[in-house]
């Protein structure tokens, strides 16, 4: 079985070049005679492991010294929860509503204090990022919230929101790492790796050290303080090692390519490869708003249900996977990840051409 061209959101690609390195170290991590998946968190080899990535991340990132790294389980879900329950000092968040996941998150917070959706794209179908140049922010909010890439929809921030000078959270898991960012900007950057970095199971967060303290919600338990897992360094307990050791090789590959410079160069080309074909095509087009299209994650539909299943279906064969729509949109979306080759989106874009002229 030859590799095939997987466009799924997640989990999703990864770089073969760090495949291949996993693999070669599957049996033997760097003389130890054991694999990762087998070694002590309290060890010598895996403190080394987690220093590593997180320094490779820092310089990556560039993040300012007065912010922390945590490497933590339950996902990007998790930190719906864990954000109020850390930040909410005023009892009071503003959320700005522009797609499934921010959805989720405004109603997690609900839970814990009072959530105000202050903007939202929900009235077309989260096609577009809504303008965020002055929006009612709560004088007391202790927080503004946004998830920045939409990765069912396929919308992106292109300019953060004015916070009046509230914390801005955003949750970054289908754009992290695919083009340079300035965390000062943020309070907590966080980010599932399953998209664009890593195998699933973990989290990374990158929050400001004014924001860790002891002051949480009554009843927020240890394991979900950031203050636990701070001051042990994300080894509070045995933490997803193998996530850990994975991303760190794909820190490494990051470097490797030039960085995120290069990464953001390398996604415009391959987008434009994409969004150009859809704008010249009479079978297909795209669902978003063309100034707030995401560079990762590409929906894109035929406004032919069964036309679509077939699309999606005879793609699969020609060996393009994974390029089912969510539930919510239908057609198709193709996530295009860091780790996906411009030959991938090359090759999807000819099977379309050639698809549209069987189906014309």
């Amino acid at each position: 079985m030859s590799r095939v061209y997987n466009f799924s959101a997640g989990p999703a690609v990864l770089p073969e070049e760090v495949l291949k390195e996993v693999a070669d170290e599957m049996m033997d991590y760097n003389g130890t005679g054991m694999s990762v998946m087998e070694m002590s968190h309290r060890s010598a080899a895996f403190q080394e492991i987690i220093d590593t990535a997180e320094k490779d991340l820092r310089e990556l990132m560039n993040i300012p010294d007065n912010y922390k790294v945590l490497f933590l389980q339950g996902g990007a879900s998790q930190q719906f929860a864990m954000i109020p329950m850390n930040l909410m000092k005023n009892k009071v968040a503003d959320y700005i509503v522009t797609g499934q996941w921010a959805k989720k998150a405004y109603q997690e917070a609900q839970k814990y204090g009072k959530a105000n959706k202050i903007a939202s794209s929900e009235d077309k179908t989260f096609s577009y990022i809504p303008d965020c140049s002055d929006l009612p922010i709560s004088p007391d909010a202790d927080y503004v919230y946004i998830c920045e890439n939409n990765t069912i929809y396929g919308t992106k921030f292109k300019e953060l929101p004015n916070t009046k000078g509230k914390t801005l959270v955003a949750d970054v898991s289908s754009c992290f790492l695919s083009e340079p960012v300035d965390v000062s900007k943020y309070g907590i950057i966080y980010g599932g790796v399953q998209k664009n970095i890593g195998p699933a199971g973990m989290v990374i967060v990158i929050i400001r050290e004014d924001l860790i303290t002891e002051d949480v919600l009554p009843g927020t338990p240890t394991m979900l303080t950031y203050k636990t897992h701070a001051d042990a360094g994300s080894l509070y307990n045995t933490p997803n090692a193998y996530c850990i050791y994975v991303c760190g090789k794909v820190f490494k590959w990051l470097k490797k390519m030039g960085g995120l410079e290069e990464m953001k160069r390398r996604n415009e080309e391959k987008a434009k490869i994409l969004y150009d074909f859809l704008d010249s095509s009479k079978l297909f087009h795209g669902t978003v708003v063309p100034k707030d299209r995401s560079l990762m994650n590409v929906p894109f539909v035929t406004g032919d249900k069964e036309m679509d299943a077939k699309f999606v279906a005879e793609a699969a064969k020609a060996g393009l996977v994974n390029l089912k729509g969510h539930r919510t949109v239908g057609g198709m979306r193709a996530s295009i990840y860091n780790a996906m080759p411009k030959e991938g989106v090359e090759a999807l874009v000819a099977f379309m051409k050639k698809f549209e002229e069987e189906n014309a």
